[in-house]
């Protein structure tokens, strides 16, 4: 059964950069599809990133288009979510998954923990 752990989360200012890490456990790394997910208070869970097995392919929601950057070091069993110039609707708790998807649908099929992301104004 693989886990997935996250960590990276903190309090930045409207702007800045954070570096989430996700690190999986079980054989096989590179062939999982992995990514993030993100949710806000009250609100549903969004696909954020994605980077597919095998070939690392990505890909990225529209709203962190261009500040988002998703990468996986097969040495760390990692893949780390890179954010810059991060703005107050970023604020959520961020949660990595692996990933399929469904037509045009990203699905979360396991779930870490989450980490939370607050990005003040």
């Amino acid at each position: 059964q693989v886990q997935l752990v996250e960590s990276g989360g903190g309090v930045v200012q409207a702007g800045e950069s954070l570096t989430l890490t996700c690190t999986a456990s079980g054989r096989f790394f590179s062939t999982y599809t992995l990514g993030w997910f993100r949710q806000a208070p009250g609100k549903e869970r969004l696909f954020v990133a994605s980077i597919k097995g095998n070939s690392d392919a990505t890909s990225y929601a529209e709203s962190v288009t261009g500040r988002f950057t998703l990468s996986r070091d097969t040495t760390k069993n990692a893949i780390i979510l890179q954010m810059n110039n991060l703005k107050p609707e970023d604020t959520a708790t961020y949660y990595c998954a692996a990933v399929s998807k469904i037509g045009s649908t990203y699905r979360g099929d396991l779930w870490g923990q989450g980490t939370q992301v607050t990005v003040s104004s």
